[in-house]
C-alpha cells in the first residue's frame, strides 16, 4: 500500500468534509497527474471510491429526512440508462486505448471547468434561482427536464467521474428553486450512489479498475472526510472552495489543451 497514495486520498477526504465537493473533482486528474495512472483507470477506480464514500453521506441525509426520493428517481431514471449507454460506446466502440484516454482525459477537463464554474457561481445562481422560484407557478415539465439532465449527467460522470457533486446541486437548484438547500443536497447526494456504483461496475466488468488502489485511496480518505466535516464551520469555505475552483480551472486547462 502506497503510503503517498493514502496521504492524497486523506487529503482529498478532508477537502471533502470542509466543502461538500472535490471527490472526483479532485482524485480523479491526482491519480492522472502526479502518480500517472491511466486516465480511463483512474476514473474508473475514481467510480467505485465516490460511490462508498458517498453511501454514508446518503444514509445520513435519509435519516434526517433530507433526502426527496421522488426527485432521486426522476435522475437516476435518465442518468443510470445514460450511464450504461455510455460505458457500452466507450469500451466496445472506441478500440485503441491510445484514443479512448484522449477522449476520457478531454471530457475530465471540460468537467473540471464546468464544475469550476459551478463552485464560483453557486451562490449567485442560487439566488436568482430563488428568485425566479418566487416569481414563476411550479413548472409541470420539471420532471422531464430532470430525466433529461439525469442523462447528461449519466454521460459526464461516466467519462470523467466528474459533476455528480458541483453540478448536480447547482442545477437542482434551478429545477426545483422551492426546495430547501439542505434537500437539494441531500437528494444530490444520494442519487450519485447508484450513478457511481452502476458507471463504476461498468468500468470494473471492462477490466479498468485498480482494486489495490481502490483500497489504498479509502484507507487515507474516510478518517480525512471524518475530519475535515468537524474542521468545516471552523475554517473560511468561501475562501477553500475558490481555492479549489482555481485548481480546477488550472487542471481542467491542463487536460484539455
Amino acid at each position: 500500500m502506497d503510503f503517498l497514495v493514502v496521504a492524497s486520498g486523506f487529503v482529498v477526504g478532508a477537502v471533502v468534509g470542509v466543502t461538500g465537493v472535490g471527490g472526483g473533482s479532485l482524485m480523479t486528474p491526482l491519480l492522472v497527474l502526479l502518480f500517472g495512472v491511466s486516465p480511463v483507470t483512474a476514473v474508473g477506480t475514481d467510480l467505485l471510491f465516490a460511490a462508498i464514500t458517498k453511501t454514508g453521506g446518503a444514509w445520513a441525509h435519509a435519516r434526517r429526512g433530507g433526502v426527496d426520493w421522488t426527485i432521486v428517481g426522476r435522475l437516476a431514471a435518465g442518468s443510470v440508462p445514460a450511464a450504461v449507454l455510455t460505458l457500452v460506446a466507450l469500451h466496445f466502440f472506441v478500440a485503441d486505448s491510445k484514443a479512448l484516454a484522449q477522449v476520457v482525459s478531454v471530457g475530465l477537463g471540460a468537467a473540471l471547468l464546468l464544475t469550476a464554474a459551478a463552485l464560483l457561481f453557486r451562490e449567485p445562481l442560487r439566488r436568482w434561482a430563488g428568485r425566479r422560484g418566487r416569481a414563476l407557478p411550479p413548472s409541470v415539465t420539471a420532471a422531464k427536464r430532470t430525466v433529461i439532465f439525469g442523462a447528461v449527467l449519466g454521460v459526464l460522470v461516466s467519462v470523467s467521474s466528474v459533476g455528480a457533486g458541483a453540478l448536480g446541486v447547482t442545477a437542482l437548484f434551478f429545477l426545483y428553486p422551492g426546495l430547501a438547500a439542505a434537500r437539494i443536497v441531500g437528494t444530490d447526494i444520494a442519487h450519485a450512489v447508484p450513478l457511481t456504483l452502476v458507471a463504476g461496475l461498468g468500468h470494473a466488468a471492462a477490466g479498468v479498475v485498480d482494486w489495490s488502489l481502490l483500497a489504498s485511496l479509502l484507507v487515507g480518505s474516510l478518517p480525512g472526510i471524518w475530519l475535515g466535516s468537524r474542521l468545516g464551520r471552523a475554517l473560511p469555505e468561501r475562501f477553500l472552495r475558490g481555492a479549489l475552483a482555481a485548481m480546477l480551472v488550472l487542471i481542467g486547462g491542463k487536460l484539455v489543451f
